[in-house]
């Protein structure tokens, strides 16, 4: 399809608890440490669980957020000129975009509120075209990636930039804590047997998305190509995923038929899993409705296990992990693993990373209410 050849990544950032910038996270992820450690940033006492993986010293999200888009379209090359031009979709939750000083509320200006952000954002980084603000949970920045992919693909913009920020806060840790969906060992393991859940992440990222003739006009670098995406919805339950996976693989199954791709082409998936016992079955079985026997040939592995789940920005930091592999040729680790789960019969990358030379991968976000998203991205 003619869309597949007009969708360029030029420039990327990312801050998580792995640290600042794309090396930072490329090197986490491959490594497989997870970096969950002791709440510092707000009280904890009372709570189930009293870790997640936040990265010292950061700013407010407001801040945090222009630093990522700044240094992404840094990293693209743009100019005033060209950022002028550059529309911004902003991920993010709805809440203060501002984080409490360890004891008590931050101190001065935290910054303006969700959706006066994305404006305020724009103005800081030179970004003069239009803005959107996506708060639908943890799809939020993968359905912008995908809006972007369609706007650009049609002609309808040249140049967007997608930023996505969550910093671990008190109201949705409590909130994920009291109904029992942090893992209580203080570990994540995606698809393993014995696991018990999610825990939270830092992730503020931004990317620079591109018609290949912009891109082409200026000489931009290119990283990789989006090359499909879909989404579908399977209204299944408010909380559990269709355990048949049906909205998931509609929505995997759209991304192929946009690249103009068979499932054998891919060659990795980064999945969604959490590491509830629920959703990483549903992906599980929705990989298989997609790929048949083959889904457990197809390498598979879930970086949340490692940087924690960043929620509306957890499809934007797993779109620049999958980026970054493909580049770097090495699978990154699904960290956590104590034994496969007969419900997950999956080829899943554990211990250490895995050599690969496929052109072609997969980055799968879920949402609460049935939500689903899929991005394929090619290497140039």
């Amino acid at each position: 399809m003619a869309e597949r050849e007009h969708l360029r990544i030029t420039g990327v950032h990312a801050l998580s608890a792995l640290g600042r910038g794309a090396e930072a996270l490329l090197a986490g992820v491959l490594a497989g440490t997870p970096a969950f450690t002791p709440v510092r940033r707000f009280d904890t006492a009372g709570r189930r669980v009293a870790v997640a993986a936040t990265l010292p010293d950061v700013g407010t999200l407001a801040d945090e957020l222009t630093d990522a888009a700044d240094h992404a379209c840094r990293a693209a090359g743009l100019d005033r000129a060209h950022r002028a031009g550059a529309a911004l979709f902003l991920a993010t939750h709805g809440g203060p975009p501002s984080l409490p000083a360890p004891d008590g509320p931050a101190d001065g200006d935290t910054g303006p509120e969700v959706p006066a952000l994305a404006g305020h954002l724009a103005r800081r980084c030179g970004l003069g075209g239009p803005t959107r603000v996506y708060t639908t949970a943890c799809v939020s920045a993968s359905t912008a990636v995908a809006d972007a992919a369609t706007l650009i693909g049609r002609g309808d913009l040249d140049r967007v930039v997608v930023a996505a920020g969550y910093l671990v806060e008190p109201d949705q840790y409590a909130l994920f804590d009291a109904g029992r969906a942090l893992a209580a060992d203080g570990a994540v393991r995606p698809f393993s047997a014995g696991r018990q859940g999610l825990l939270l992440g830092d992730g503020v990222v931004a990317v620079v998305l591109e018609a290949a003739r912009a891109a082409a006009a200026r000489g931009a670098p290119t990283l990789a190509t989006v090359a499909g995406w879909g989404r579908a919805g399977d209204a299944y339950h408010p909380c559990q995923p269709d355990p048949r996976g049906l909205g998931l693989a509609r929505a995997v199954e759209a991304a192929l038929r946009r690249a103009g791709l068979p499932p054998e082409a891919v060659g990795y998936v980064n999945a969604n899993a959490t590491g509830t016992a629920y959703s990483d079955a549903a992906e599980a079985a929705a990989l298989g409705r997609v790929f048949g026997a083959a889904a457990g040939r197809l390498p598979v592995s879930s970086t949340k296990a490692v940087h924690g789940h960043a929620l509306e920005a957890s499809g934007l930091l797993e779109l620049v992990v999958t980026v970054l592999a493909l580049g770097h040729g090495k699978l990154p680790v699904n960290a956590g693993w104590l034994g496969p789960d007969e419900n997950c019969p999956l080829d899943v990358v554990t211990h250490a990373p895995r050599s690969t030379s496929t052109a072609h991968a997969l980055t799968l976000n879920a949402a609460f209410g049935g939500a689903n998203t899929a991005l394929l991205v090619s290497t140039p």
